[in-house]
């Protein structure tokens, strides 16, 4: 049975135009696409989009393994040198060719200022142009794990960057950006012909890509809708072939519609608590002269105050999986190791008093809502806990561009106590203790998604040690003890893994990827 679109779902058809063809995939996502520049902001959906018509030297499969893109081939000639044998024959959209000058050029650009992805490739590392086609990476210290982020980081024609004087990156929070953030000049299955950030974007077959097609789309169009509502009854109203994510509440309306069906599957992001752990008095609290979440004892108060069984089961329909560390258990072997503290809301009260905070405080939260499944529901369920334990939230829920522009701001962290997401785009744990548990300057120096300023130099030691460890007992044993010290001086809380909802239209067939990269070249419509 069809639903008939409703007045939301108008809304839609507005910025819609046109009909459907079988080589025209029309979708949308709850956030924005704005900035065009693939080192602007790492974060995943704008990286998934990216990924459609930038590449990489190697690329994730469908089955996230690593493959062969920009380099045909790769090894390590010795332990502290990686050469990396290029792709011949490849040009970028505007005609220009692809060479060993456009590595080199994007491996300079990705660790320069204003880049969201300086991790990418450490800053000791250098770039030697062999020939034309080859490339030598030498390192400092071996790194059996080099190229494992890699995926997302996108090679640029440095010609056409340097012509249109868009050497500088545009940040995440530059309110003034150059024409690499407002146009696309890959060498991926996709170009851009049009792009209104926040409006709509509107991807073209690459007719001359080096590639041979899996997919038999002409042309994707992607409009955001923030509404949950409107998103869905534009699915099932047949104006759209695809959206995500499908509110949990609604997995069953999509599927029970003939139409259409929900793809869910294990998600491998995290998602988790942080708090300013780095000055000393916080920028948005009652409490003067001195920061709470300084004493472990205040963390772990806001760990014991939440109940994420009643999250799980109310905010998310059972989509989720509590978390007891800060990665997927499905990217780390001994996960089993750890348990999180249990709910206990008395504990909670006591560790306050314990530390003087026996009536409570008040603290500002930020949160996206429209980023994460639920972001704003889970924060709106967060601070009613901590209500209940005396501490009163402030809860600041903004559009995703709003949220990263103010946590990430380069005058220093915005944020007292806020909500993010992450996947390890390496799929390891080193990603996730070098991003948001390595210690950090007040220049920002660091690790760079580690917005609350937690520090532990034995946690850096330990993080220095995985990155050039091959033996993978000896690797999980210093990951299991860095882990160990993180959960117990409670640098974040993890909430949970959320799970994946995709809606789909019958005709549509694609891969969900469990990283949540939506690419373009497996889809096929019929």
């Amino acid at each position: 049975m069809r639903y008939r679109i409703g007045a939301a779902a108008a809304v839609v058809a507005a910025l819609i135009s046109g009909q459907a063809s079988a080589e025209t995939l029309k979708f949308a996502f709850q956030g924005t696409y704005n900035q065009l520049d693939p080192y602007s902001l790492n974060e995943t959906f704008t990286l998934s989009m990216h990924g459609n018509v930038y590449e990489g030297l190697v690329q994730r499969s469908a089955d996230l393994e690593i493959i062969p893109s920009l380099a045909e081939s790769w090894e390590v000639v010795e332990p502290t040198r990686w050469r990396f044998h290029l792709r011949k024959g490849v040009k970028f959209h505007n005609g220009n060719d692809f060479t060993a000058e456009d590595v080199a050029f994007s491996a300079d650009r990705i660790r320069s200022e204003g880049s969201d992805l300086t991790t990418r490739i450490a800053a000791d590392v250098k770039v030697e142009i062999v020939d034309d086609y080859t490339v030598d990476f030498v390192l400092s210290a071996p790194n059996p794990i080099l190229h494992s982020e890699w995926s997302t980081w996108y090679i640029m024609d440095k010609e056409w960057t340097e012509a249109n004087e868009a050497v500088k990156v545009t940040s995440a929070s530059d309110t003034n950006p150059n024409y690499a953030s407002l146009n696309a000049n890959g060498t991926g299955p996709f170009t851009i012909s049009k792009h209104e950030p926040g409006v709509q974007t509107i991807f073209e077959k690459n007719a001359d890509w080096w590639d041979a097609p899996k997919h038999n789309l002409d042309s994707v169009e992607f409009t955001p809708i923030g509404s949950d509502a409107t998103r869905v009854a534009a699915l099932l109203s047949g104006e759209l072939d695809m959206v995500y994510p499908i509110p949990v509440q609604d997995i069953k309306r999509v599927n029970d519609n003939a139409e259409t069906t929900a793809l869910t599957g294990p998600e491998l992001r995290t998602i988790f608590l942080g708090f300013d752990q780095k000055r000393d008095e916080l920028i948005y609290s009652d409490v003067k002269g001195k920061n709470p979440f300084q004493d472990v004892r205040v963390r772990k108060a806001f760990y014991q105050a939440i109940d994420m069984d009643a999250i799980k089961a109310k905010v998310m329909r059972g989509l989720s999986e509590p978390s007891a560390i800060m990665i997927s258990p499905f990217l780390f072997a001994n996960s089993d190791e750890f348990q999180r503290f249990p709910y206990d809301p008395e504990a909670s009260k006591a560790l306050l008093a314990e530390a003087g905070y026996a009536d409570g405080f008040s603290v500002g939260m930020d949160c996206p809502n429209d980023r994460y499944v639920n972001d704003e529901a889970i924060c709106q369920t967060v601070a009613a806990f901590l209500a209940r334990v005396g501490v009163k939230v402030d809860l600041n829920a903004q559009p995703k561009a709003k949220y990263f522009a103010k946590v990430l701001a380069s005058g220093g962290y915005d944020t007292s106590f806020y909500l993010l997401g992450w996947t390890p785009g390496s799929f390891d744990s080193y990603n996730v203790l070098l991003n948001l548990h390595n210690c950090r300057d007040d220049a920002g120096n660091g690790g760079p998604f580690n917005l609350g300023g937690y520090c532990n130099e034995k946690v850096d030691e330990l993080t220095g040690k995985i990155l050039s460890e091959n033996d993978p007992e000896i690797r999980n044993g210093y990951i299991s003890e860095a882990y160990k010290i993180t959960t117990e001086e409670v640098s974040h809380i993890p909430l949970h893994q959320q799970g994946l909802a995709w809606g789909v239209a019958n005709n549509v067939s694609l891969k969900q990827r469990a990283d949540n990269q939506f690419d373009f070249r497996y889809v096929v419509k019929n």
